[in-house]
């Protein structure tokens, strides 16, 4: 029995047809099922319980189903409501509809057709959560990269002035500054060891009160960093525990991080945040580099050149992480369909300027042109996640002659065969052999199969498409290429996303590396199999299985 956990309100005076429902057919599924005999008590239960889907009779005393979808509206309730109806109302269900009705019920019906219709509603609003938790999920990783961006263009800046000055106040100022955006920092200064008295000195400081700024350049204690300087390590703190420092004056979350000199602590880098809202590990992270900055310059101007090198390795490390979210960002496949819309606003704009380039200046125009590559690359990925994503996804499965879709597929690449001179064949038996499959789906993966063949055959190299039936009856089909072959170490990772046997950044074959994941995603959700055989530099055999169709009785 299934173990539904999703949230009914049946809002139903007839016990009769309640009963039904409820008891006979939603309830032995696993439903919650809340009942309500009027449109008053199903208004305060919609608040309370938040159901998933509402299933109203037209008929209710006091307000009507259709007076109750109103109020339902106006009390910012958007739960999908099925309409119970009874023969002759057919106007009168049109109307719900028009209000905003999800379903409805033509009364007298049986079980299957109550659970038919909830499914069809909570199908939709499954999907709907979906988006909604992907989108949510999606706007939490752009932050981040966002984030991420903000401490590169920090870093980068800072190590800029660190080696174009000798300017020390201008220096620690744009330390404090840069540190404070990579953060979201409120308050932030930097303090110095004094040689002589061994007392910390306010060197640069941001957003601080007018009596604590008043002691630039003199002595400060904030009450935490001579304790930091003991240790020599980075402190955060934030919430109650940060109530016995001095420094809780200017907020609930601080982070102190020493600026160290052959393992001397010469000056303390302290950032905070009027919020509890704690320094995260790659916030340290970043800040330990930030105070690396500022230690070199106090060590000796002359060090320029090896802190450019150390600013070149960290831009380095920065560009990879910053991949390495690009990456997670592009698996967020299915909202592709809502990042369309504005990469074809910029897009657009992009043509524009295009337009008034002979007016800009080479830099510009320079940039102009990456800009444009940039977004034909996004594009390419938003058009392949988005086959990707639509794969398996809608099961339209009728009996197909794979005789027929497979002449079609040869015909559709004899092009491309050609022009890289490989010899494309099929054999196929004398007989048709049928499946029961999507139709459209059974041609992607044709599709996907041949063209990866293609693509990483020799010249003067052959494919060749077998049909036929396994033992016990179902469609068999291989493709064969004489390619570079795939080593069997790397076999188990080859229907992984994205993944390629050439994945160097100057692979010859290009492609993103979905088709293999591709085809295996929509032979898996028809009720097939898929294998792979390989020998390096002989070629590779793809072959898969399809149901057959169902017998007819």
């Amino acid at each position: 029995m299934a173990t539904k956990r999703e949230r009914i309100l049946l809002v139903e005076p007839d016990p009769e047809i309640s009963d039904l429902v409820a008891r006979q057919a939603l309830q032995p599924l696993g439903y919650q099922i809340h009942t309500s005999e009027d449109a008053a008590g199903a208004i305060r239960q919609a608040i309370q319980v938040s159901p998933d889907v509402i299933i109203a009779n037209m008929n209710l005393s006091g307000l009507s189903g259709k007076d109750l979808l109103v109020a339902l509206s106006s009390q910012g309730v958007e739960t999908p409501v099925i309409i119970i109806a009874e023969e002759g109302m057919e106007n009168e269900v049109i109307r719900t509809f028009r209000l905003g009705a999800a379903d409805y019920l033509m009364w007298p019906f049986q079980e299957p057709e109550v659970v038919s219709a909830v499914e069809r509603v909570l199908k939709q609003v499954r999907v709907q959560r979906e988006r909604a938790r992907l989108a949510e999920q999606v706007q939490k990783t752009n932050q981040e990269l966002k984030q991420r961006v903000r401490e590169l263009i920090t870093l980068l800046g800072i190590g800029k002035t660190v080696t174009s000055t000798t300017d020390q106040k201008a220096l620690f100022k744009n330390v404090v500054e840069g540190a404070m955006y990579a953060t979201n920092a409120d308050r932030g200064w930097l303090l110095l060891r004094e040689e002589k008295d061994k007392e910390f000195i306010l060197r640069a400081y941001n957003n601080l009160p007018k009596t604590i700024a008043a002691k630039l350049n003199k002595p400060w204690d904030d009450g935490i960093s001579s304790l930091v300087a003991v240790s020599g390590e980075t402190l955060a703190i934030h919430g109650e525990s940060l109530g016995r420092f001095k420094v809780s004056k200017l907020g609930q979350s601080a982070i102190a991080v020493p600026i160290n000199v052959q393992q001397e602590t010469m000056g303390m880098l302290v950032l905070v945040r009027e919020k509890a809202a704690p320094f995260q590990k790659n916030t340290q992270k970043l800040l330990a580099a930030v105070s690396d900055y500022a230690a070199i310059s106090l060590v000796n101007t002359n060090l320029f050149e090896a802190l450019e090198k150390r600013a070149y390795a960290l831009k380095q490390t920065a560009e990879i992480a910053q991949e390495s979210e690009r990456v997670k960002s592009e698996l967020l496949q299915n909202i592709s369909h809502e990042l369309r819309t504005p990469l074809n606003t910029v897009i657009g704009y992009i043509s524009i300027l295009e337009e008034e380039a002979s007016n800009l200046r080479k830099k510009h125009r320079e940039t102009l042109q990456e800009i444009k590559e940039k977004l034909a690359v996004l594009t390419n990925i938003i058009d392949a996640v988005t086959t990707l994503q639509d794969a398996g996804v809608s099961q339209h499965p009728t009996k197909v002659d794979l005789k027929l879709q497979i002449r079609e597929a040869v015909g559709r690449f004899r092009g491309n065969a050609h022009k890289k001179n490989i010899s494309l064949f099929a054999e196929l038996p004398p007989e048709n052999v049928y499946a029961f499959a999507d139709s459209n789906q059974t041609g992607k993966i044709l599709d996907a199969l041949i063209s990866n063949a293609i693509k990483f055959n020799k010249e003067n190299g052959e494919v060749t498409i077998r049909l036929t039936k396994t033992k016990d009856g179902h469609p068999y089909i291989s493709v064969q290429d004489t390619g570079i072959g795939i080593p069997k170490k790397l076999q188990g990772k080859i229907f992984d996303l994205f993944y390629q046997v050439d994945g160097s950044t100057t692979r010859q074959y290009g492609g993103l590396g979905i088709g293999l994941s591709l085809a295996k995603k929509i032979i898996l959700s028809q009720g097939g199999k898929i294998q792979v055989e390989s020998v390096p530099d002989k070629g590779t055999i793809v072959h898969f299985t399809l149901r057959q169709p169902p017998a007819v009785k």
